[in-house]
């Protein structure tokens, strides 16, 4: 099916200037595919604060705890609006770098370093270990690590996620998701990423489109959207 996703994106990723990463599972059939010519890893921007959530209510989990109120008020803002301050006091809170990638050993994320210092935005990861943690999120599979009440949480506030943001994998269905976008000033170019579960004529499937190299952030949300609607059209026979 990689041979099959790969001819279909050729005409969407035609003239794209930087790189292009996308994983997508049919949940229903568990049929997948994934196409990442470029290879290695992507800037996650704000598509780490997912991470960072699951990350949090996993050490509540295992101190046998509810999430603080103060807890759930910056989780609501991280993951609905994208609060960058937020994110900064859940981070800081997790330890770092070090708390986010001792979580995602026991979430399954194999191929995801935390950012340097503060700079969360700047995780590593790739569209496998995002479909990885989604796997986690929405009890795909057997023996999830989060609980029920910790996945309910998480998928909640995706679904909450502010009209203005909720672009990207929802191009292919009515989606939770989360959305990252990041201009970097080395290169003056943008990472555009977008990941989530969306459903579509009594489809399920998750999605996780990584992209770096775009001009404009407008151009970078273009090319994801179409890739999101041509992988999940042929993992799942949708669209």
């Amino acid at each position: 099916m990689d041979s099959a996703l790969a001819a279909a994106l050729a005409p969407v990723v035609e003239g794209h200037s930087g790189r292009l990463s996308v994983a997508v599972l049919d949940v229903a059939s568990g049929r997948s595919a994934a196409y990442a010519p470029g290879g290695g890893t992507y800037d996650t921007a704000s598509v780490v604060k997912v991470d960072v959530l699951c990350a949090l209510l996993l050490g509540a989990q295992d101190a046998g705890r509810e999430p603080t109120a103060r807890e759930r008020e910056l989780a609501a803002a991280m993951i609905e609006r994208s609060d960058n301050a937020a994110t900064t006091e859940l981070w800081e809170a997790l330890g770092r770098a070090a708390g986010l990638d001792a979580a995602n050993a026991r979430l399954g994320l194999s191929g995801t370093t935390g950012g340097a210092g503060p700079l969360w935005g700047l995780t590593q990861t790739t569209a496998g270990d995002q479909l990885a943690l989604f796997r986690q999120v929405f009890g795909v599979g057997d023996g999830p690590v989060l609980s029920a009440a910790s996945r309910s949480c998480v998928g909640e506030l995706m679904g909450r996620v502010v009209a203005g943001q909720a672009w990207g994998v929802s191009a292919a269905g009515a989606a939770e998701l989360k959305n990252g976008w990041l201009p970097r000033s080395t290169t003056g170019l943008w990472v555009v990423n977008s990941v989530g579960r969306v459903s579509a004529e009594g489809r399920c499937a998750l999605v996780a489109v990584l992209s770096d190299g775009s001009p404009t952030m407008d151009a970078g949300v273009a090319v994801v959207e179409a890739v999101a609607r041509v992988a999940v059209e042929v993992v799942s026979g949708v669209g």
